[in-house]
C-alpha cells in the first residue's frame, strides 16, 4: 500500500489501536514505526501494566482486539483511596448491574493483541523498524519518505510517537511541560492473600503507593505496583536487594495483603507532565502521549489516548461519508474542540491531585482524610468520580459506548 487514508507515525498502544479501529470503519492507514517488534515484545521489554477503563476496555471490545486479550486481564471490582494508612478511606465500588471499574493488563500483553489486530487487518499496512526520513504537509495531501526508499501518501497525518514527538516538535506546536520530583518505581510482586480484584492507592507526601490486581493462577496473589518516590531517593531504592525493597514495600502496604514476594523485575521512570495547547495542525492530529502526558497518580494516561483514538476515528468515519477531505481544517477543528476541555480537565485534575497529596503534616493529612470522609457519604459526588474514573464523562464518543460509529 502506498496510498491510504491516513498515515500514523507510531505503532505503540494508541497508534496500533487506532489503526484497527479505523480499519473497523473502512477506512485505511499506513503506520510507520522504527520500532523492531522482537524486542517490544518481548517478555523483559516493558514491565508496567494499564489500567484501562471501562468504556475504552469497550471499544476494545468493539474493534474485536478484546478477545486477543481473553484470559490475561484482571477486572477491578473495586478501587480504595486512602491518606497513609489512616482511617476514612474512599471506597470506590461499582453495582452489580454496572460491571467492573476496569480491566488490568500487563502491558506486553496489550502491545502484543493491539500490534497483532493491526497486522492482521486488510485496510493497516504496518512497517516496523522503518523510519520517515522526510514529511511534506502540502495543500493537497501528505506525502512521507520513508529510510527504505519508499514514498506513501495521505490526507491526513497523525502523529502517535510519545511524548518527545519529533512531529509534533517540527508544526510548532507549543507544549507546556514539567517535571514532578518524582521517580515511579514499577514492578509486579506476589503476596499471601488475595487482592479480591481491589485496586488501591495510598497516598504518601513523598508519593502515591499504587496496588493494581493482576491475573494470575493462584486466585489474585500477584498485583502491578506502581511507586512514587522522591527523585534523589529513586537510585538507592533501586539499589536495594529484592529483600530490602519488599521490607520497605511491606511497611508501605501495612501487612494487609499478608507477606510479600517473590519479585518481579523492577524499573524506574521520572515523572513529567506536558500538555499541548494545540493538537492539530495542517493535515496533522495528535493522539496519545504525542499530545498529552500526565502524572500516573489517577492511572488514566493510556485511557486518555484511547479516547482521543475514539474522537477522532467517529469524526474522520462521519467526514469521509459526508465525501470530505479527511485532512479538511473543519473536521481537525471538530476534533480539536472534541478533546481539548476533557483532557484539560483530566491534566488539571491529576496535577492537582499530585500536588494536594504531596503537602506534608498532620494537619494537610487531617484535612485530606476529610474530604475522602466527606466524598465517601455524597453519593452524586461520588458517583461523578466513578463515571470520570471509568471514561464516561462529557460528550462519550460511540467507541467507549461499545457501538461502531
Amino acid at each position: 500500500m502506498d496510498q491510504a487514508d491516513v498515515i500514523i507515525l507510531g505503532g505503540g498502544l494508541v497508534g496500533s489501536a487506532l489503526a484497527v479501529a479505523l480499519n473497523a470503519h473502512g477506512l485505511t492507514s499506513i503506520v510507520i514505526d522504527i520500532a523492531d517488534p522482537a524486542v517490544i515484545l518481548a517478555a523483559g521489554f516493558d514491565g508496567r501494566a494499564s489500567a484501562i477503563a471501562s468504556a475504552p476496555h469497550r471499544m476494545l471490545e468493539a474493534i474485536g482486539v478484546a478477545e486477543r486479550l481473553a484470559g490475561f486481564g484482571c477486572p477491578i471490582q473495586g478501587i480504595r483511596v486512602s491518606d497513609g494508612l489512616e482511617p476514612g478511606a474512599l471506597d470506590f465500588e461499582p453495582d452489580a448491574d454496572s460491571g467492573a471499574l476496569g480491566h488490568m493488563f500487563e502491558n506486553r500483553r496489550l502491545r502484543r493483541a493491539l500490534l497483532e489486530a493491526a497486522e492482521a487487518a486488510p485496510g493497516v499496512d504496518v512497517r516496523m523498524k522503518t523510519r520517515a526520513v522526510a514529511v511534506e504537509r502540502g495543500e493537497h495531501g501528505v506525502v512521507a519518505t520513508l529510510d527504505s526508499g519508499a514514498v506513501v501518501r495521505a490526507p491526513l497525518l497523525i502523529a502517535a510517537e510519545g511524548r518527545n514527538s519529533p512531529t509534533r516538535d517540527a508544526a510548532g506546536l507549543r507544549v507546556a511541560r514539567w517535571t514532578y520530583d518524582h521517580t515511579a518505581m514499577v514492578t509486579s510482586l506476589h503476596h499471601e492473600h488475595s487482592h479480591e480484584n481491589i485496586a488501591f492507592e495510598i497516598f504518601y507526601p513523598e508519593g502515591p503507593f499504587a496496588i493494581l490486581p493482576l491475573n494470575d493462577d493462584e486466585a489474585g496473589h500477584r498485583s502491578a505496583i506502581v511507586w512514587s518516590v522522591r527523585r534523589d531517593a529513586g537510585p538507592g531504592m533501586m539499589k536495594l536487594s529484592d529483600r530490602g525493597w519488599l521490607a520497605e514495600a511491606e511497611k508501605r502496604m501495612g501487612g494487609f495483603l499478608g507477606r510479600l514476594g517473590p519479585l518481579g523485575p523492577r524499573s524506574s521512570y521520572p515523572l513529567g507532565f506536558h500538555h499541548a495547547a494545540t493538537i492539530t495542525a495542517d493535515r496533522l492530529a495528535l493522539v496519545g502521549d504525542a499530545a498529552h502526558g500526565i502524572h500516573p497518580i489517577a492511572g488514566q494516561g493510556v485511557n486518555v489516548g484511547f479516547r482521543d483514538v475514539a474522537t477522532l476515528v467517529e469524526v474522520l468515519v462521519e467526514g469521509k461519508r459526508l465525501g470530505l477531505d479527511l485532512g479538511d481544517p473543519q473536521l481537525l477543528a471538530r476534533y480539536e474542540r472534541w478533546r481539548s476541555l476533557d483532557t484539560f480537565m483530566v491534566a488539571a485534575a491529576t496535577d492537582g491531585l499530585t500536588r494536594l497529596f504531596g503537602i506534608p503534616g498532620r494537619t494537610a493529612s487531617a484535612v485530606r482524610r476529610f474530604g475522602l470522609s466527606a466524598v465517601q457519604k455524597l453519593p452524586p459526588l461520588k458517583d461523578r468520580f466513578m463515571a470520570e474514573a471509568r471514561g464516561e464523562s462529557g460528550d462519550v464518543p460511540k467507541l467507549l459506548q461499545g457501538m461502531t460509529v
